[in-house]
């Protein structure tokens, strides 16, 4: 009985270590997963531990004004430095001074947490060595780089990487603005307000397509100032950078007045002034109170290019009663240039900014349609007449002799007929042309209609099931059609 009990006593205190056995092997699989998880989360790249370094993509570069908004300079990384084993998060701060200033004048970055590496564009990295540090474009500068970490540890520790170093020259960066100024230029010699030229992509070349007066030309960068400009160099294809008015003052002459495509790229310092067959505006707008927005400029109405010629503009749709002008763009300001009634057959081109307020007046509300011609300043407005056809009319399908419907009074975009109707179709076309290529209203449902474009196949009627005297209204504002039996 006591070997028993003896037996058990052993048996119980060997399960006992092999519990704690377990608890531990347990615990050292867990750490195991753990701290092979966390380096797992890392860039393959980054190394892992160990002291922290820092490195640069190059050690020595020139930078180039061109396409500097978006070209990388210059890339910076560094390793994840140790937290010694404690398992405590690491931040960093980049820091990058001229070399001497012991990091007294750093550009400090605070990167934060699992940030490896920073990037700077060709502008950034230029700009900071011009105002940060008051470099001399054209000449090196050279720079230190250094990466401080903060390890959240208890208590909380740091660690500075070693010092890199490189050299890098900066530029000296060309105008953001340019603008044209002289007696070819639609704004003349207005140093105020100057017409400005369209930024491309690359910020170092601008753009310009529009008219131009018979008359000289040279381009200044500063709104108010006549100096610095960039007048014509060796031949028309080159400008010279002018600073000082002891320079030469050439000038680029623009023969015959018409519209213009001027390139200018500062960087290269080269100039191309073509003359064009294609309209000062790309884009003209409706505003005024007779437009279907009113006079608000943000919600002037688009007027369409036409497709066959880049010259003609064109509005089709309902005017009210009032005034209107053709802005060319839709700015709020309210000073963009504008074209305005010469008479009722022609516009000039009003400067924006300047006084004067020439509108065209609607005097009957309607259904129009309205041509704007920049090659020869013409205009044309039409309101919309609306004729009845088909073999529920008395004329039948004959469109020459189709029906013209009554316009009222006092809003012309309603339309009726009082008369015989016959058991049949019908449908509206809005001239009487013979080739039957022209747009027509036909039938949605029996109360409303569409615009059927000329041309295209559809041809939808509305059918007279018993005839009779009929009064048939139809409005082309709200595309709604009645007819009733009398």
């Amino acid at each position: 009985m006591l070997f028993i009990i003896k037996n058990a006593k052993f048996i119980i205190e060997e399960m006992k270590k092999i519990k704690i056995f377990s608890i531990f092997l347990l615990q050292c699989l867990l750490t195991t997963v753990f701290f092979t998880s966390c380096e797992q989360n890392l860039p393959n790249d980054i190394a892992k531990a160990g002291t922290l370094a820092v490195s640069a993509t190059k050690s020595e570069l020139v930078l180039n004004q061109k396409n500097s908004q978006t070209t990388t300079a210059l890339n910076f990384s560094w390793t994840t430095g140790t937290n010694n084993g404690t398992g405590a998060s690491i931040s960093y701060i980049l820091q990058v001074d001229i070399k001497g200033n012991n990091f007294s004048k750093a550009l400090s970055l605070n990167l934060g947490k699992g940030i490896y590496s920073r990037s700077f564009t060709v502008e950034e990295l230029n700009d900071s060595l011009l105002r940060h540090w008051d470099c001399i474009p054209g000449t090196a500068a050279n720079l230190e780089v250094r990466v401080v970490s903060t390890i959240y540890s208890s208590p909380q520790n740091s660690e500075t990487s070693a010092v890199v170093s490189l050299k890098v020259t900066p530029y000296q960066p060309v105008s953001k603005t340019l603008y044209l100024y002289g007696t070819a230029s639609p704004k003349a010699n207005d140093l105020i307000s100057p017409l400005g030229f369209k930024e491309q992509t690359d910020p170092t070349v601008f753009e310009y397509q529009g008219m131009l007066n018979a008359g000289t030309l040279k381009f200044i960068t500063t709104k108010g100032q006549e100096i610095p400009s960039y007048n014509m160099g060796a031949d028309t294809t080159k400008i010279v950078y002018r600073t000082d008015s002891g320079q030469p003052n050439n000038l680029f002459t623009i023969k015959s007045a018409g519209v213009y495509r001027v390139e200018i790229s500062l960087l290269d310092l080269t100039a191309s002034v073509t003359k064009i067959n294609y309209p000062a505006y790309g884009e003209v707008y409706l505003s005024g109170t007779a437009a279907p927005n009113g006079t608000d400029l943000t919600k002037a109405t688009k007027l369409t290019q036409s497709t066959t010629n880049p010259f003609v503009f064109s509005y089709q749709g309902v005017m009210k009663a009032g005034s209107f002008k053709f802005p060319v763009n839709t700015n709020p300001a309210g000073n963009q240039d504008m074209f305005m009634r010469t008479d009722d057959t022609h516009f000039y081109t009003h400067q924006g900014g300047t006084a004067g307020d020439d509108p065209w007046t609607i005097a009957k509300k309607g259904f129009y349609t309205i041509t704007l011609n920049q090659q020869d300043n013409t205009l044309t407005i039409y309101r919309e007449k609306l004729y009845m056809v088909g073999d529920a009319t008395s004329i039948g399908w004959t469109i020459t002799n189709a029906i013209q419907m009554t316009e009222d009074v006092t809003d012309g975009c309603i339309f009726s007929y009082t008369g015989p109707m016959l058991v049949g179709g019908f449908k509206f076309p809005v001239n009487r042309n013979s080739d039957w290529g022209q747009d027509m209203y036909m039938r949605t449902d029996d109360t409303h209609m569409y615009r059927h474009i000329g041309g295209q196949a559809d041809d939808k009627k509305w059918t007279i099931s018993t005839a009779g005297n009929y009064v048939i209204t139809a409005n082309l504002e709200t595309l709604s059609l009645s007819f009733v039996k009398q």
